[in-house]
């Protein structure tokens, strides 16, 4: 492997992320199966360790600044993490009775990429084509009740089992859900994304190094080029065209996922 190469790589994707808002995840994972021809296993787990660095510095100025959510945090972070250990779990499981975990892994990678990718164009179609139209709004849940609790627990079991097995969707699937479920303003969405996703990362990348499959050469250089491509795509994110840079990336996702699952 060339591993000079992999911090240019990294800094490229780091830049969309920044630019974009596409979760790195999705992005990661598949260059380094395709690209370095790296096992999807430890694929899997050194994106999550690479992507924990970024969430918790982000997490960390936004808990400073007071942008986001602790309540909505608590509840969904408590059920994403319990999710995510269980698909962690799982993955232990699968290992200990010699199932062979690269191919599973990479149809579900492929499917996980697939759904966050079709739910991301449906969305943006639906806003670009239909911009006048009022949809019907779904109900937002409110932490502060016991159904609303349950529900976002629910959700982010649901949502961290996922990430767990799969390492995508950290971001993406959660800052949709809420988008979509909780009434926050713009500022708090984001930080309560970013914060929620750290404590996740964090406990799943714990997971992931007892699975004995974290590959320090790969998250060192994703480190060491990641993160200053994030901090210049946002800055280019100011004066770059969004939706029709966003329908290029969501189009290759398709096709990488297609691919993964094929």
């Amino acid at each position: 492997m060339d591993y000079l190469l992999l911090p240019v790589f990294s800094f490229f994707i780091g830049t969309i992320v920044g630019l974009t808002g596409v979760g790195g995840a999705s992005l990661v994972t598949p260059m380094l199966i395709f690209v370095f021809q790296v096992p999807p296993s430890i694929a899997i787990s050194s994106d999550v360790v690479a992507a924990t660095l970024m969430k918790v510095v982000g997490g960390v100025k936004h808990w400073q600044q007071k942008t986001l959510d602790m309540e909505v945090v608590k509840w969904l972070a408590m059920g994403s993490v319990s999710g995510s250990l269980v698909g962690v779990g799982l993955l232990h499981q699968l290992r200990t009775n010699g199932y062979e975990m690269d191919s599973l892994l990479l149809k579900l990678l492929g499917i996980m990429i697939l759904i966050v990718t079709l739910t991301a164009l449906a969305q943006m179609v639906i806003i670009t084509l239909f911009p006048q139209v009022n949809f019907p709004e779904p109900p937002k849940l409110n932490v502060k009740t016991d159904q609303g609790r349950f529900l976002t627990l629910l959700i982010g079991v649901f949502l961290g089992f996922c990430v767990g097995m799969t390492s995508v969707s950290s971001g993406s699937m959660f800052a949709l859900v809420l988008v979509t479920l909780f009434s926050l303003d713009a500022q708090k969405l984001v930080g309560t994304d970013i914060t929620q996703a750290a404590i996740l990362l964090i406990f799943t990348s714990l997971g992931h190094l007892t699975l004995g499959t974290v590959d320090w050469s790969l998250v060192l250089p994703i480190w060491i080029g990641s993160v200053p491509g994030v901090v210049l795509g946002s800055k280019l994110c100011q004066i770059t065209p969004q939706r029709p840079l966003k329908l290029i990336i969501y189009s290759i996702l398709v096709m990488v996922s297609w691919k993964l699952v094929v």
